[in-house]
């Protein structure tokens, strides 16, 4: 299964990069580095509320529904003229369901490394969240899940499958960040230690946040 980082890293995901950029004013090198760091994060928090039978049933609700994956059907269509303010309100209301009380934290942290302020980053996550629904809708219907029970396999893969436990813990701890950016900068290093040389999340997170 394809990961989300090699999405980005299509034809599609440039696509993305490039839509998202210009309709949030923001360069394609600053919208690749948030999109790259956020888009894990936001599916290490799916797949932590997947893990109740109540939030699995929700997000398979979506997908199977409004986030079936139309979205990547038309995006030139989305990006023309500038997103929609439904879509934008669409992607608020699914970050605040995914990240909650941890939205704005998220935010800032992810801000810091990429050199945005926390408002454009929020601005780049609404205009994504939509777009990341779809592409989870268009994989459950490639992969025949149907079932609540294959939702946390769905994210797993995506996220990398196999990727080792500091990976997994980088995610869970921007994640458990209480907003005051202070545990980034260790979380990153340790990170960059175990991912040098290697591919995946690991790599391509350590990647950016070596580079600041």
């Amino acid at each position: 299964m394809a990961g989300i980082l090699d999405l980005l890293n299509s034809d599609l995901g440039k696509n993305i990069i490039s839509g998202v950029a210009g309709s949030t004013g923001t360069n394609t090198a600053q919208t690749s580095s948030v999109l790259t760091m956020a888009l894990p994060v936001l599916m290490k928090a799916m797949q932590r509320n997947a893990a109740t039978p109540e939030g699995a049933a929700g997000l398979m609700s979506a997908i199977q529904g409004k986030h079936s994956g139309g979205i990547l059907d038309n995006l030139s269509g989305l990006f023309d003229g500038g997103v929609d303010d439904s879509v934008k309100q669409d992607g608020q209301n699914i970050l605040g369901h995914v990240l909650g009380a941890k939205q704005e934290g998220v935010e800032k942290i992810l801000g810091q490394k990429a050199g945005l302020d926390a408002g454009a980053v929020s601005n780049i996550m609404k205009v994504a969240a939509p777009i990341l629904m779809g592409v989870l809708g268009n994989q459950a219907k490639q992969q025949n899940i149907s079932a609540t029970n294959g939702i946390g396999d769905l994210l797993g893969g995506m996220l990398g499958g196999s990727s080792d436990d500091k990976e997994q813990s980088f995610l869970s701890s921007i994640l458990d960040a209480d907003g005051d950016g202070s545990i980034v900068d260790d979380v990153a290093g340790m990170v960059l230690g175990q991912a040098k040389g290697k591919g995946g999340i690991g790599g391509l997170i350590g990647g950016l946040f070596g580079g600041k």
